[in-house]
């Protein structure tokens, strides 16, 4: 057979191409240079990429997250009904003073160091008194509940932090915290709350685009389920929609959950010390002070504490101490600050007793006075108007973050919101699985979104997005560290990709060669 009769007029002599066509690899002619005008379209396929590969690895550290935050975000309700025994009582009645109440608890914990006391607000409320054990690990303390009336006690529980958990909501903490794996697991909250903020815009920005991209659209679409679509378009319009709704709540979450974490919660807190926006704190100190006798924080009018008829130097709270917290407490209601408050305890002569308001529902300032023991006059006075914005910002997120500030409507919303976070992840996976090849076979998945998605944007904007993420990622390290690994893995995949396609046509060429050689 002759060479000639391989070909037919007006058809490329050359063997065919074996390559596969696929959606991620669209070969453009080497002639043609890349269009790098800019269009509204410009950034779509890099947040389609980013966005794909975001939800694809990260989702199931946001599950875990969303799970374990919707229950802790209702924990504090659960809390009143699983531990009613030991915060509640049906004892009628005067209440006894408050010393007496703390005299009660520390006689059954005579091991411990008296640190603090949460007098009951309410007739029917127990009274907690909190005692440091180093056995129980940072930020824990031992609390013993005293019924006020009797001055029995109903119970001992573990208390954990500033909102003093109990232990139910402090082992659904751990869990949402670190997996119960200490500080290494602390990695996986923050990778979830660094990405969430940009899985949420990226896919809003996306959501928004498709819709200014229809010929004939309504103002419905964006926030409405297409209830007359099928297939992958309803999986689709399900997981745009849910987005929208929730797109402010996982931004949110995000940012607040930053603060907690342990690489970017560093720099956060250098910029807040920074921008003086820290919480400002209050003077504790006795040391060269003399007693006001107007009890209203007079600076100018404290003596020294050595002389006699002061308390002299305790290791821990002596029973003249305890017997000081009825004068301490009368100080601090007189001064505004009432309802439910901790006072703290002082281990020496030179400390004052803090009294602070409590984090609770619907409250939106937290007040805090120091009062000298022995003469009952303020010391120093922290009022919550007088804070910096940012700081009454950070207090705010951060009870509304833990379900407190709204109370049961806040942990309903936050519990939602878990909720249609779980349902918008399971949706992402189902789009991908729809997407998968009919004849791939079982294990077949979705192609990902095309490569070379940052060739197309201008350039400009392409130094702009190279700027930025590496800045964002310095400020939130588990997200640029993350996001260098998908860059390094997707173009090892790449390289992979291209050498296999090579290696495809080389053996294509060889055995047309040999066969025309044959023939």
């Amino acid at each position: 057979m002759s060479l000639s009769n391989l070909s037919r007029p007006g058809e490329p002599t050359g063997p065919p191409d074996p390559r596969p066509k696929t959606s991620d690899d669209n070969p453009t002619p080497p002639a043609a240079a890349p269009d790098r005008r800019v269009t509204p379209n410009s950034w779509q396929p890099l947040l389609r990429r980013l966005h794909f590969y975001a939800g694809i690895f990260i989702a199931p550290f946001l599950i875990v997250a969303a799970v374990s935050g919707g229950l802790y975000a209702i924990s504090p309700s659960l809390e009143q009904v699983v531990y009613r025994d030991q915060l509640s009582t049906d004892s009628t009645g005067d209440a006894r003073p408050i010393s007496e109440q703390v005299e009660a608890a520390a006689r059954l914990r005579p091991d411990l160091t008296l640190s603090a006391v949460r007098p009951a607000a309410e007739a029917g409320d127990t009274t907690r008194v909190l005692f440091d054990d180093p056995s129980l690990g940072a930020s824990k303390r031992q609390a013993v509940f005293i019924d006020p009336v009797t001055l029995e006690s109903t119970g001992e529980l573990v208390s954990y932090g500033s909102s003093a958990a109990l232990p139910m909501r402090t082992w659904i903490s751990e869990l949402h915290r670190h997996l119960h794996l200490g500080e290494p697991g602390r990695i996986y909250s923050e990778l979830a709350a660094s990405w969430l903020w940009v899985i949420a815009v990226a896919g809003l920005t996306l959501w928004i685009s498709a819709y200014r991209a229809r010929r004939k659209r309504r103002a419905a679409d964006l926030v409405a389920f297409d209830r007359s679509a099928t297939g992958r378009n309803r999986t689709r319009n399900r997981h745009g929609v849910i987005g929208v709704w929730i797109a402010v709540g996982l931004v949110f979450l995000s940012a607040t959950g930053l603060t907690w974490s342990k690489y970017a919660g560093e720099h956060v807190s250098d910029v807040r010390t920074a921008l003086s926006w820290t919480t400002p704190t209050v003077d504790t100190s006795l040391s060269g002070s003399t007693s006001g006798s107007d009890g209203l924080g007079d600076h100018s009018g404290h003596g020294d504490h050595g002389g006699a008829g002061h308390e002299q130097h305790v290791p821990e709270a002596s029973g003249q101490t305890i017997a000081q917290l009825d004068r301490v407490l009368g100080t601090a209601r007189a001064a505004g600050v009432d309802g439910q408050v901790e006072v703290s305890i002082p281990t020496d002569a030179d400390t004052a007793f803090t009294i602070a308001e409590t984090r609770q529902p619907w409250q939106f300032a937290q007040d805090t006075v120091t009062v000298n023991g022995a003469t009952g006059a303020v010391v120093d006075e922290l009022r919550f108007a007088d804070w910096p914005l940012a700081a009454k910002l950070t207090t705010w997120g951060i009870a509304l973050h833990m379900g407190i500030l709204f109370g049961w409507v806040s942990q309903l919303v936050l519990l939602l919101l878990a909720i249609a976070l779980v349902v918008l992840i399971v949706r992402g996976y189902q789009m991908w699985w729809q997407r998968r090849p009919k004849r791939g076979g079982a294990v077949a998945v979705g192609r990902p979104p095309a490569r070379g998605a940052l060739r197309r944007v201008p350039v400009a904007g392409a130094v702009a997005i190279v700027v930025v993420a590496a800045v964002v990622g310095w400020f939130v390290p588990l997200l640029g560290l993350s996001l260098l690994g998908f860059l390094v893995v997707d173009a090892a995949l790449g390289i992979r990709a291209r050498r296999k396609r090579v290696g495809v046509v080389t053996d294509a060429e060889s055995e047309s060669s040999g066969l025309i050689d044959s023939r």
